[in-house]
């Protein structure tokens, strides 16, 4: 993943990469804020996890579809089991995404989890078990939008890949029908 944006190009949903920014800034905001205005526990974790399930639905039902062309979800079978399901845009609309909006999602998406580490490792210093928990709740929504759409991205290059494969062996098949039709 290249570490700078694209240059040249404009975004191309810009209230799409404000939401997908603001609810990630707003709770890390907040948590951290709240530690100087706000002596309420109970008040931090509701507002804080609150603003993070906000961030998760955004990422996982908008911003992801909007800006990447990728979309996950689970759901559970007729034999009560759990089923993870993963859906990309075709390969032609893929290849259309606008670069710079794909940068902004998948670098503000680690970049969230690898600051609620560092907040969870401040917490742990300073002895407060239970503002790991806050961390811990919203590393974990962070988490499981990476798992998901990384696991959708390689499901889409694996599309892509089997699309490659069975248009060789296609062209290769056609190519040797008729040389053999000819003779």
């Amino acid at each position: 993943m290249d570490l700078n944006p694209p240059p040249e190009e404009n975004y191309a949903n810009p209230r799409t990469c404000l939401f997908h920014v603001l609810f990630k800034a707003a709770s890390l905001a907040f948590y951290i804020l709240s530690a100087l205005f706000i002596n309420n526990f109970v008040i931090i974790f509701v507002v804080t996890v609150l603003l993070a399930a906000l961030d998760f639905w955004v990422v996982k039902n908008v911003s992801g579809r909007i800006l990447v062309g990728l979309r996950w979800w689970n759901e559970i079978n007729d034999l009560g089991e759990s089923v993870w399901r993963y859906e990309s845009l075709d390969q032609e609309s893929l290849a259309r995404m606008n670069k710079k909006d794909a940068w902004l999602f998948w670098w503000t998406l680690y970049l969230t989890a690898v600051l609620w580490v560092l907040l969870g490792i401040f917490s742990l210093i300073r002895f407060q078990a239970d503002y790991c928990l806050i961390v811990g709740v919203c590393l974990t929504l962070s988490v499981a939008n990476i798992i998901g759409f990384t696991k959708c991205r390689k499901d889409a290059k694996k599309q892509l890949q089997q699309f490659a494969s069975q248009a060789i062996a296609s062209r290769v098949s056609s190519t040797l029908q008729s040389a053999f039709t000819v003779v």
